[in-house]
């Protein structure tokens, strides 16, 4: 019982890095980078808590013909165990982002897949929960089944972005959530109280990201506290919240205190947002540590 179970998203990103800024409308933008790698919140965790070198098995999407030889070539010299994940003879998740140094813009083809009669996914692993020690939940599909399994044998797991009456967000450890779907999602309410709302229905940690923000960070009936990311030269922004997601997990696996599991995921996080694209040099363990212990 030594690794960590992370069960969601596992597909594979095109990647455009632009020269300048994303162009208006009927405009031209110039590309510097391109590559398709790893992705999805699930993928590009797995990436980076691999780097660090956790050793992890995965469960989720449907590996495609479009994405196969991207995925399982990428953690095939890893500590990753990736029988859960099932092939399938379709074209697999691929999305295409562009980005420039302060957006990304993603386009998809989620409702094709969602409306499919048959899952593009495998409902998450009893023995694979059962035998890990933290795990690392998406909310996109089978939370109740993720959320049950966790509480059968009691596992502490990490989430993000999922409503704050969600039975994600009622039994996590920790939850990260974007202030992108807190916008989205709650456009009438201010941080101070989605804060109240999502710790008074959570005996777990609750932390809103915020972009270059202090993060916003606590637990019930407490007030929030705040910690200023670092501040990084910012290459791309693509993966910053599954790189958080992935810091707040090894936080997790290690027992850190609230106060450092905050610390490293904003460590994690900001080293990645360092690098383009994340999954070909994502952050390493000694970056990591000299960027927390060198305040």
């Amino acid at each position: 019982m030594d690794h960590i179970y992370l069960y969601g998203m596992v597909m594979s990103t095109e990647a455009f890095l632009l020269k300048g800024n994303f162009p208006s409308a009927d405009g031209y933008g110039e590309i510097k980078e391109k590559y398709h790698h790893i992705g999805g919140e699930t993928g590009t965790a797995a990436a980076v808590l691999a780097s660090l070198g956790c050793k992890l098995k995965i469960g989720g999407s449907h590996i495609g013909n479009n994405n196969r030889e991207i995925i399982r070539g990428y953690f095939s010299d890893k500590n990753v165990d990736m029988s859960e994940l099932a092939d399938e003879d379709f074209d697999g998740i691929v999305d295409y982002v562009i980005i420039d140094k302060d957006t990304r813009t993603c386009f998809g083809e989620w409702e094709k897949h969602y409306g499919r009669k048959e899952p593009f996914y495998d409902p998450p692993s009893e023995e694979g929960i059962k035998n890990a020690v933290c795990c690392g939940i998406d909310p996109f599909f089978c939370c109740d089944r993720s959320v049950e399994l966790c509480r059968k044998y009691n596992k502490p797991f990490a989430t993000i972005d999922c409503n704050h009456d969600s039975v994600m967000n009622k039994y996590c450890a920790v939850n990260a959530i974007s202030h992108q779907y807190l916008e989205g999602h709650y456009p009438d309410k201010s941080f101070e109280e989605l804060f109240k709302l999502y710790t008074d229905n959570t005996d777990g940690l609750v932390i809103f990201t915020r972009g270059e923000k202090e993060v916003m960070y606590g637990r019930k009936g407490q007030p929030p506290k705040y910690f200023k990311p670092y501040s990084l030269d910012v290459v791309s922004t693509l993966g910053a919240g599954d790189s958080f997601k992935a810091g707040t997990i090894y936080a997790l696996y290690n027992k850190m205190s609230d106060d450092d599991i905050v610390k490293y995921a904003c460590a994690v996080a900001g080293i990645a947002c360092t690098k383009f694209p994340i999954p070909k040099n994502p952050p390493l363990l000694s970056e990591v540590k000299a960027l927390t212990e060198g305040e």
